[in-house]
C-alpha cells in the first residue's frame, strides 16, 4: 500500500466519522493550543522583564533610601543622614570595579505648571550620565549636561505624558514650566516607552513617561526638602562587569553600614540578581503550564487509542477482505498507523490555531505582551505527532494479526 493512498482512505474514514473524530482529537488540540500559547505568553513576559530591569540597568548597582515611618526616621536621623553624597563619594573611592556613581534626589512637587496647564509628575534631579545608565530614549532635544550640574542650571527634560499635559501637541522645546517656586526650560522630550511596568519584583521604578528629570545640582539647592528626608533617593553604581552584582553589591553595603553608624536606612537592587530571579520565576511557570499540556496531549494520545481500537473492531471484516485479497500485515498495520497519524496532524494544525488566538486574544485584552516562537510551534506539533503515532501503534499491531477468516466471519 502506498502512501497516497493509506492517507485518502484515513481521511475518507476521519470524514465518515465527523462528530467522533472531532472529539478525539480535542486532547490534540487542546495540548498544542496550550504548549503554544503557554511558551508565547513567556516568552513575552520574559522579554517586558528584560526590558523593565534594563530601566535600572544591567550593569548597575543601585543604592535606594528606604521608606520608613517618621518616628522611625527621627530616630535614625540622629545616627544616620541618610542616603548622600558622601556616600556616593566613599564609593567611588573605596569599592573596586566601579566604573561610575551618579546620584539621584527626589523632589516633592506641589505644583508643576505651564502655560498650556498642570500635570502630576515625578520630579528627579540626576547626573549627566543618568540618561546613559538607565536607558532613557529621546524623542527631541537634548539631555543633561556636564555644565548643566555644573552652574545649577534650571533646565529640565520632560517625559512624553508630561509634554501632553503641559503643552498639548505644540513643541516644547524652548517653552518653560515652573515646578513649586523654580521656573524650568524645556531642553529634551522623552520618547514614549510604551506598556511600562512600574514595578518588579517588588522594587519600584516608576514611569519614565510621567517624570521631569533636571540637574541633581539644581534639586538639592533650588528646592526644599522635609529635614527628615535623606539629601538623595538614590545612588546608581555602574560596574565594570554585571556578573561581579552581587558580590560588589555586598561590599557596598558593609562600606554603607559603616557609614550609617549600622542605621538599616538603606536598601540594596541589584537589576541582575532581579532578572536572575525573573527567569527562575517563568521557568517555573513554563514547568508547570508545560505538565498541564502534556498531560492534555497523554488524554489526546488515550482517546486515538481508544477510537483506533473501536475502529479495528469495527472494520473487522474490512480487514479480513483485505487479507483475503492479498494485503500482508505490514499494509494493514501501515493503513491504521497513518490514520492515526492524520488524526493527531489535523488535531495538531487546529491546535496551532487556537494556540496564536490564545496568544492574540491576551495581548490584546490583558495588554500582557506575547511573542510566538516558531521553535514552539515545531516543539508542540512535534509531540502531538509523536503522540499520535505511539498510539496507533499497538491498535495497529491488533488489526494485523486478526485471522483472515474469522475476520470474514465477523458481523
Amino acid at each position: 500500500m502506498k502512501l497516497r493512498e493509506a492517507l485518502d482512505t484515513s481521511l475518507e474514514n476521519i470524514a465518515a466519522h465527523k462528530l467522533r473524530s472531532a472529539l478525539t482529537m480535542l486532547g490534540i488540540v487542546f495540548g498544542v493550543g496550550a504548549v503554544i500559547a503557554m511558551l508565547s505568553i513567556g516568552a513575552g513576559a520574559e522579554r517586558q522583564a528584560l526590558e523593565t530591569i534594563s530601566r535600572l540597568g544591567l550593569h548597575n548597582v543601585v543604592v535606594r533610601g528606604k521608606q520608613l515611618k517618621d518616628d522611625d526616621l527621627r530616630e535614625i536621623r540622629a545616627k544616620s543622614l541618610g542616603v548622600s553624597l558622601r556616600d556616593a563619594e566613599a564609593i567611588r573611592d573605596a569599592v573596586p570595579g566601579v566604573e561610575l556613581v551618579a546620584p539621584k534626589a527626589e523632589i516633592e512637587p506641589w505644583a508643576v505648571l505651564a502655560a498650556g496647564g498642570s500635570t502630576d509628575a515625578q520630579v528627579f534631579g540626576v547626573s549627566a550620565r543618568h540618561s546613559w545608565l538607565v536607558n532613557l530614549e529621546l524623542a527631541e532635544g537634548r539631555f543633561l549636561d556636564a555644565l548643566d550640574v555644573h552652574d545649577h542650571a534650571q533646565v529640565a527634560v520632560i517625559g512624553d505624558a508630561v509634554r501632553r499635559d503641559l503643552f498639548g501637541y505644540a513643541p516644547a522645546l524652548g517653552e518653560h514650566l515652573k515646578i513649586n517656586d523654580v521656573w524650568l526650560e524645556v531642553i529634551g522630550v522623552l520618547r514614549s516607552a510604551g506598556g511600562e511596568v512600574d514595578a518588579i519584583q517588588g522594587v519600584q521604578l516608576g514611569s519614565t513617561s510621567t517624570a521631569i528629570y533636571l540637574p541633581v545640582s539644581t534639586a538639592l539647592r533650588k528646592f526644599d526638602k522635609d529635614p527628615l528626608d535623606a539629601p538623595l533617593s538614590e545612588i546608581i553604581v555602574r560596574l565594570d562587569s554585571p556578573e561581579d552584582g552581587r558580590e560588589t553589591a555586598a561590599v557596598i553595603d558593609s562600606l554603607l553600614g559603616h557609614l550609617h553608624a549600622g542605621a538599616e536606612d538603606y536598601e540594596l537592587v541589584v537589576p541582575e540578581a532581579l532578572l536572575a530571579e525573573s527567569r527562575r520565576t517563568q521557568q517555573m511557570f513554563n514547568i508547570v503550564m508545560g505538565c498541564i499540556a502534556g498531560i492534555s496531549l497523554l488524554v489526546g494520545g488515550i482517546g486515538i487509542m481508544n477510537i483506533m481500537l473501536a475502529s479495528v473492531l469495527e472494520r473487522t471484516r474490512e480487514i479480513g477482505i483485505r487479507r483475503a485479497v492479498g494485503a500482508r500485515q505490514k499494509d494493514i498495520r501501515f493503513q491504521f498507523i497513518v490514520e492515526s497519524f492524520a488524526l493527531s496532524a489535523i488535531g495538531g494544525l487546529a491546535g496551532i490555531l487556537m494556540g496564536l488566538a490564545i496568544a492574540g486574544t491576551v495581548a490584546a485584552s490583558a495588554g500582557w505582551p506575547t511573542e510566538v516562537k516558531i521553535w514552539s510551534i515545531l516543539l508542540a506539533t512535534s509531540v502531538a505527532l509523536g503522540v499520535g503515532l505511539s498510539s496507533g501503534i499497538y491498535p495497529a499491531v491488533r488489526a494485523s494479526r486478526l485471522d483472515p477468516i474469522e475476520s470474514l466471519r465477523y458481523e
